[in-house]
């Protein structure tokens, strides 16, 4: 029989830290190349930050800091 050890999940934002719509570069990382947000599960975030988070790229988007969607560029 093998045991496995749970592994825990490590936030790659601490908890601490607010998330600003401003911080254009923070935001960046949690979007796939065609603007879509990530899921939960591969971010790593808490509940709290990924509402956070979802919050803070549509604020972004509606103020033009951020598109709605990344065009080819063919």
């Amino acid at each position: 029989m093998v045991a496995y050890k749970a592994r825990t999940r490590v936030s790659p934002i601490k908890l601490d830290q607010t998330i600003n719509y401003k911080d254009i570069n923070l935001l960046k990382t949690f979007l796939t190349e065609h603007g879509k947000i990530l899921p939960r599960r591969s971010t790593n975030l808490t509940v709290k930050q990924q509402k956070e988070l979802k919050s803070a790229i549509k604020r972004a988007r509606i103020l033009n800091l951020l598109p709605f969607v990344l065009k080819d560029k063919t």
